[in-house]
């Protein structure tokens, strides 16, 4: 069917209409639906079309108030916003005119919604026009989004690399455990926060003769053992630190009962003590254990709070090792 849509004299049919506007909508003087350019079809798929009213297809958002094709023309000033009733989520923009005769022609673009639209409906080059720059720009979307994940993904593995630096300048690599570094920050931070915690500071007894009977390696095997034990009898949130050679730190935050603070260091040198086969051999060791809490030393000072966490230890030792002993003496 030709439709005389320019001047007197000049025709375009419906293919040469669909060809330079593949979302245009062709209505009666009344409102019903004559044709649609394919596109626009593909995109009110499942709604019957021909015959159809206007307002059984559309849901008008702009101009405000308007409903049929005639209302939005009257009021829009040719442009108007709105949206399918078969639930597409991309919404619509238009220009409008009625024509001569009085039918009224009206030609679509998806604007801000042109990606979803293509997502959704699978749209490609052959659903618009040639001159149009909807896939140029959807292109430019799409190599923006592309850079986005990209960098995105970049953020994410150098906040990896970041975190993954800093766990390894904070932990001791042969047993796993916190570093000294580590052990000192969080003892400042229990200090500065006045949380309540204990400390228990360990050492190994005849750790030396191990080093002197066996060799480093077996040290080593030692060492990884009691990271091991460490790991095993304390909590996620507790710190456990190796400070030194065969030196460890305990911080127990909200930890402070003493029946609780004595069964957990029991627990820690009855396993340590037990012999552990290295090979065709045994490392036998034991551990000594000196505890403290905050609330006795009467101080906040994290070096007076490790000066009496040392005192601790070495009365353990005194007293006869494998032991733990728990110093209530106020750091002078």
């Amino acid at each position: 069917m030709d439709l005389a849509l320019l001047p007197p004299g000049v025709q375009l049919s419906c293919a040469v209409l669909a060809r330079f506007m593949p979302m245009h909508l062709l209505l009666d003087a009344s409102g019903r639906v004559l044709g649609a350019g394919p596109t626009l079809a593909r995109m009110l798929q499942g709604l019957p079309l021909e015959g159809a009213r206007f307002e059984e297809l559309f849901e008008v958002r702009s101009p405000g108030g308007a409903v049929t094709a005639e209302e939005v023309l009257a009021r829009a000033g040719h442009r108007f916003r709105l949206v399918a009733r078969n639930g597409v989520r991309a919404g619509l923009r238009g220009l409008g005119e009625r024509l001569p005769d009085g039918r009224m022609l009206m030609n679509f673009s998806f604007g801000i919604d042109l990606i979803t639209a293509v997502r959704d409906l699978g749209l490609s080059d052959g659903d618009f026009v040639a001159t149009d720059l909807a896939m140029e720009l959807l292109y430019l979307a799409e190599a923006n989004a592309a850079v986005t994940r990209e960098l995105r993904a970049l953020n994410l593995r150098l906040e990896g690399a970041r975190l993954a630096a800093e766990e390894e300048a904070l932990t001791d690599p042969l047993t796993g455990l916190r570093n000294r570094r580590a052990a000192d920050l969080v003892l400042e931070r229990l200090c500065a926060t006045g949380t309540p915690f204990a400390m228990l500071h360990m050492d190994l007894d005849y750790f030396k003769s191990v080093n002197d009977t066996l060799g480093h390696a077996a040290g080593d095997f030692v060492l990884e053992q009691v990271g091991r034990i460490l790991r095993e009898e304390l909590r996620a949130e507790d710190c456990a630190a190796r400070i030194g050679g065969d030196e460890f730190l305990v911080l127990l935050s909200s930890r402070i009962d003493l029946q609780i603070l004595q069964g957990i260091a029991d627990r820690i040198i009855h396993r340590i003590t037990q012999p552990m086969p290295y090979g065709e051999d045994r490392a036998q060791v034991s551990a000594s254990i000196g505890i403290i809490r905050s609330l006795d030393a009467g101080s906040r000072d994290p070096a007076q709070l490790m000066a009496l966490a040392d005192r601790a230890l070495y009365a353990a030792k005194d007293a006869g090792r494998a032991r733990a002993v728990l110093l209530v003496a106020k750091v002078p």
